[in-house]
């Protein structure tokens, strides 16, 4: 018994199985329960799915790589609570695929940003953000504006995401394509920021 631990560390093949087991039951405890519990696998009470010209805007702002300076998770920290509001809770992103929580802030956390500023604010934002916020080093994406949806992929995005458990409707993927078509990137992208947080209260 006393040479047990000598064996195993000098036998590369059995150390590597043994670490395996131990962060296999590791990760089997700490991920399982969260699995089954209500507050992870339910939406929030008035949350609702992306509309199809949301739905949009995210995708330009995961294309954009928004998500690579901006998190959506705010942390149980009273310094971050008072700039941001209430701290993220995982209800609010059931139906998120993927997560855009994040995990650099370059720019300020977004999780709490729908409705804190005008639409006109936002535009004038992703045009020149000098213009609104004279210190930011954010790039201006002014192409936004030029840029027309056709909604040709809408409904099958809203299918695919109906396929997640995202509670859309037959009208809403069967209106999704006259729901986007026409409008500019930057109209897309302005109605995600404002759908943002705007579930919990």
């Amino acid at each position: 018994m006393k040479n047990m631990h000598e064996k195993v560390e000098k036998n590369a093949g059995l150390l590597a199985i043994l670490i395996m087991i131990v962060i296999s039951f590791g990760a089997l405890v700490e991920i399982l329960p969260l699995m089954y519990q209500k507050e992870t696998t339910e939406p929030v009470e008035g949350l609702k799915p992306y509309t199809a010209l949301q739905l949009e805007g995210r995708d330009i702002y995961i294309r954009e790589g928004c998500v690579g300076c901006h998190s959506q998770m705010i942390r149980p920290f009273r310094a971050e609570t008072e700039r941001y509001g209430h701290y993220s809770v995982a209800g609010e992103t059931v139906w998120e695929h993927p997560f855009l929580w994040g995990s650099k802030r370059t720019g300020p956390d977004l999780a709490r940003v729908g409705g804190r500023y005008s639409d006109q604010w936002h535009r004038v934002h992703l045009h020149n953000p000098r213009a609104v916020v004279p210190e930011s080093n954010m790039p201006g994406f002014p192409w936004l504006d030029e840029n027309t949806l056709d909604g040709e992929l809408t409904a099958k995005k809203m299918e695919v995401f109906r396929g997640f458990g995202v509670p859309y409707t037959d009208e809403d993927i069967a209106g999704a394509q006259a729901a986007v078509k026409g409008k500019t990137e930057m109209d897309a992208l302005v109605a995600y920021l404002q759908s943002l947080g705007t579930a919990l209260k």
